[in-house]
């Protein structure tokens, strides 16, 4: 069976971090092809008297079959498969999760997400599908090679760029899809290089079906109660589990659990697991590292309800110590792992809990809407991993403050100009670089996120905001329940006054605000 949205989506942490090995040429087209989202919102659509449950769904889809461009005598059942769905107990909105198949296949970018309220409307859909004139896929819908041999494509491509692979961080597999290459529908296999030997790897490819070639490929590897000091001398309480007369760095109260490991300054992972004989922590960046990811916990179980980054309990394994001098820190979809930092430059990562916020965000982007870490939907990625890392700090709109020695910070929600980001729609970055600007053009959404919950005025437009938390409720809402791999900016807007509408009605201050803080960063 066919596993769609598998594969982890991060991003790395620093702005203009460290340079990808395997960049694609700036010749290829974006991953997501050149179809545009389909955005219907603002409206409410009853089903016909006597219709109920999923049928609705199908009801609502033929009624707009015309403007989704599939044509008129499509089976949409056979071209769509409800493959989520989620009730809201606090709108009591049902919110369903599509994948478009072309001959059963999935297409990749085609998801959208359709909402019916508790009265029985349908009141938007959110997403991307490929259009009738653009099915037809070249060649045919078998493969000419295997899963196998697509993932030796792969690894033979990464061998060539760093040198002789070690062992897998996880288990590489390869999912086939109708994948639009260059304004053409293919067959594809799309599959991950993750590796940390030579050096960290961890490539997406896209190969053809039919002879093997590498159709497209970019770097996704992600850059961004005992007592203790932390990094920063400060002292902090944190569950632990004794083991014998020792203690270890695991905390088994949340979720399946916590567990801080050291890597001793070398790169192989997990590392060692840490360990205490009387219970106090001497080790700053364990300390932090641990203590942290329970707050980061704490946030999202607090807050939302969620159990762990994918809902469902996933235990959080840190690794400190990472190689030697190292600045960075990354989540790799297996596991968070932290650098020292040089000393000059940046000090030890896990120092900040935005980093650690940010990281762990990728993973919760990962398991819901999956944004794909490239162009729009990439920078909406690094925008909603710094939204949620500076909310669990709380304290500034400042990303990265604690670690940088001499810069200030690596990004400002406020005034993203102060670090190089454009606080508007019209400067974005267009070029090939960092997957399509994805740190640049993350201060876009950072700006609108920032005159939501602070309020201020924007290029002429004042915004009265509405706080921190019905901001972070309102884009949480959008990411979990809206938001699908390909939104772009304009769905973002979208997927925000919908979410708020949600919550607070169509004639809220909180949708007013969300309207006037996308305006004034030139998104509609």
């Amino acid at each position: 069976m066919l596993k769609v949205w598998a594969s982890v989506i991060t991003g790395a942490f620093l702005l203009g971090s460290v340079q990808a090995v395997h960049a694609a040429p700036q010749d290829q087209a974006a991953p997501l092809g050149n179809f545009a989202p389909k955005l219907i919102t603002g409206e409410s659509w009853s089903a016909p008297q006597g219709v109920s449950g999923e049928e609705k769904i199908w009801k609502y889809l033929e009624s707009k079959q015309e403007s989704f461009q599939i044509g008129k005598s499509v089976d949409l059942k056979k071209q769509l498969k409800i493959i989520g769905q989620t009730t809201d107990e606090k709108t009591g909105t049902t919110h369903y999760r599509l994948q478009q198949l072309v001959g059963g296949v999935p297409v990749y970018g085609g998801v959208q997400t359709i909402h019916i309220n508790k009265e029985g409307q349908v009141t938007s859909l959110i997403g991307s599908l490929l259009p009738d004139q653009q099915q037809q896929v070249s060649k045919s819908l078998n493969s000419q090679i295997s899963e196998a041999q697509a993932i030796a494509v792969a690894q033979k491509d990464t061998e060539a760029a760093v040198g002789k692979l070690g062992e897998p961080q996880k288990a590489p597999k390869a999912d086939l899809y109708v994948y639009l290459h260059n304004g053409q529908p293919v067959l594809a296999y799309v599959t991950e290089v993750n590796v940390l030997e030579p050096e960290a790897v961890r490539t997406r490819y896209f190969i053809s079906a039919d002879d093997g070639s590498v159709l497209f490929k970019y770097d996704i590897l992600a850059h961004a109660t005992g007592t203790g000091k932390g990094v920063l001398g400060d002292t902090k309480t944190f569950t632990t589990t004794q083991s014998g007369s020792s203690y270890q760095l695991k905390d088994t109260t949340r979720g399946q659990g916590i567990v801080t490991y050291s890597a001793g300054n070398r790169t192989s992972l997990p590392g060692s697991l840490l360990t205490s004989t009387n219970n106090i922590w001497n080790d700053g960046s364990a300390v932090d590292a641990h203590a942290y990811t329970g707050k980061v916990y704490d946030y999202y179980k607090n807050k939302f309800g969620r159990n762990s980054i994918d809902g469902n309990g996933l235990q959080l394994k840190s690794t400190v110590h990472y190689s030697s001098r190292y600045n960075n820190a990354f989540w790799n979809g297996v596991q968070m792992v932290y650098g020292d930092g040089d000393g000059v430059t940046f000090r030890s990562f896990p120092a900040d809990p935005d980093v650690i916020g940010h990281e762990l965000t990728h993973g919760v982007t990962e398991s819901t809407a999956g944004l794909e870490y490239y162009g729009e939907s990439g920078a909406l990625n690094e925008s909603i991993s710094d939204i949620f890392g500076n909310a669990i700090e709380g304290k500034n709109w400042l990303i990265g403050d604690l670690i940088t020695l001499n810069a200030g910070a690596l990004r400002s929600m406020e005034n993203p100009k102060l670090y190089r980001q454009p606080d508007r729609y019209q400067d974005r970055y267009t070029g090939p670089s960092d997957n399509g600007g994805v740190h640049t053009n993350s201060g876009i959404n950072n700006k609108a996120f920032h005159l939501i919950a602070q309020g201020g005025t924007h290029y002429g437009v004042t915004v009265n905001g509405i706080g921190r938390s019905a901001a972070e409720q309102i884009f949480y809402d959008a990411l979990t329940h809206y938001l699908t791999p390909t939104s772009n900016f304009s769905a973002i807007r979208a997927a925000a006054i919908q979410a708020a509408t949600d919550s607070f009605g169509a004639n809220s201050s909180q949708v007013d605000a969300v309207k006037k803080a996308y305006t004034a960063v030139g998104v509609n």
